[in-house]
């Protein structure tokens, strides 16, 4: 993990940190003092259980103040044992951050819930059929939905375009079919 200058952004010199003496920034000259959290250089606990306090000087769990942290939240400095570390795209966030995240839809790989659109314009294409005449409002809805989220992620779970190909198929032979119907009322 590279630690940068707060003042110029340029990554300091790891020799630098955690000593008693101020050291100036070789980019800027800037006066600093880098003092580490001292999990930093060491390698994530294989477990989950989460480590107990083994010295009075080492950072505990904001969660779990008998538990050894490990790591800091990326989004709010929070020190984590590893049982509250929760690793998403390499990124530690804890507990609280992750649900306010998730509500907010400020985390963008976390899905938990995703649209079927393949299932609404199949829906869209097929049901309407029993009443024909709403088709012809349906079946240019349902072509817009086909082409509109083709490449929209399908669903948490592998799924295949089938239904989108269905739907566009039903609904291009129900516009086939008002064409037909139009073109026989005029002649």
């Amino acid at each position: 993990m590279n630690i940068t200058c707060s003042n110029c952004q340029a990554v300091l010199d790891a020799a630098r940190f955690d000593t008693s003496a101020y050291g100036n920034c070789h980019s800027c000259n800037l006066p600093l003092r880098v003092l580490t959290f001292p999990a930093l250089g060491r390698p994530l606990p294989v477990g989950r259980e989460g480590a107990s306090l083994r010295a009075p000087r080492t950072a505990s769990c904001y969660y779990h103040t008998r538990k050894q942290a490990t790591v800091v939240c990326t989004a709010c400095g929070r020190f984590l044992c590893a049982l509250c570390d929760m690793d998403i795209n390499g990124q530690h966030i804890c507990p609280s951050c992750l649900e306010t995240g998730r509500k907010e839809r400020r985390i963008k790989d976390l899905d938990d819930h995703r649209t079927l659109y393949d299932a609404i314009a199949l829906a869209m294409a097929v049901l309407p059929m029993l009443f024909f005449f709403v088709t012809c409002i349906t079946a240019p809805l349902t072509l817009y939905i086909v082409v509109r989220y083709w490449k929209a992620p399908p669903s948490l779970l592998p799924r295949t375009r089938v239904r989108f190909v269905l739907a566009a198929l039903i609904a291009m032979l129900q516009i086939g079919g008002w064409g037909y119907f139009g073109y026989n009322l005029l002649i």
